[in-house]
């Protein structure tokens, strides 16, 4: 059985066919997903989207690129995070990519979905992109540590992945990892501990290779755990047996929904 660790199934592109798509996940033997919130405005959509099935799960979280949203504080995603198909806190972190000027907002967002994630004793999914010093840095300021998480939708060194598996986190690769550009990601792959890799979607987005440049969706998963398989010289069975061990284990609320 396979997991997609990161996917947005309340996204237009997948939610008005899911129908569909949890049959094609059960057709490529990916038995659950997690659908991870980007804004306080979605998050209602999407709890009644899974709440109906037993196979997929949430986070509750705003992503970090947008400004213009509502600013939950702590004690409102502790709140959110009692919901017995919420197991993350997520997905959050720091994004400087498409950003300029003084991003403090950005840090102090993060900051108080670690807190948050302390105090509901649930992991964090985490979103990096151009600001890995400061998402290192930020984490171990506020103990990030002390819940453990996951690096989504990896993309950094792996020194940056070993920092972070050092804090307890999980390192989950998308279907990046099978394009041919992406020789760097390929060996991060090869290298990691394979009881610290998860392996995700990110759909609708990031289609891996052979379906690249199409709505991506959960059962794609299988071509994420094939190229992991490839590049380490292991069975394809293998990977999917560790990765959904990892993610149980990292992810305890959702072997009771």
């Amino acid at each position: 059985m396979l997991v997609d660790s990161h996917c947005h199934l309340d996204f237009p592109e997948l939610a008005g066919r899911i129908d569909q798509i949890l049959e094609s996940m059960a057709a490529a033997g990916v038995g659950h997903a997690l659908c991870a919130c980007v804004s306080m405005e979605r998050f209602p959509g999407m709890i009644s989207l899974v709440a109906g099935h037993p196979g997929l799960f949430a986070a509750v979280g705003v992503h970090p690129d947008t400004r213009d949203q509502v600013e939950p504080d702590t004690a409102r995603l502790v709140e959110l995070a009692r919901h017995p198909k919420v197991v993350a806190i997520g997905e959050t972190g720091l994004d400087y990519f498409r950003q300029e000027g003084d991003l403090e907002w950005q840090r102090a967002r993060f900051r108080t979905h670690i807190q948050a994630a302390r105090e509901s004793d649930k992991p964090l999914i985490i979103h990096t992109r151009a600001a890995a010093k400061d998402t290192l840095r930020l984490m171990r300021e506020e103990g990030a540590d002390r819940v453990g998480g996951v690096m989504h939708c990896f993309t950094e060194t792996l020194e940056v992945a070993l920092a972070s598996i050092e804090m307890g986190f999980c390192i989950s690769f998308s279907g990046i990892v099978t394009f041919k550009n992406a020789q760097d990601l390929k060996e991060v792959a090869r290298q990691l501990p394979l009881d610290r890799i998860l392996i995700e979607t990110d759909s609708p987005y990031l289609a891996p290779v052979p379906h690249r440049g199409r709505t991506n969706e959960p059962a794609y998963v299988f071509h994420v755990a094939e190229e992991i398989a490839r590049l380490r010289g292991i069975s394809t069975e293998e990977v999917a047996r560790a990765t959904t061990q990892n993610f149980f284990r990292l992810f305890p609320a959702a072997e009771g929904t």
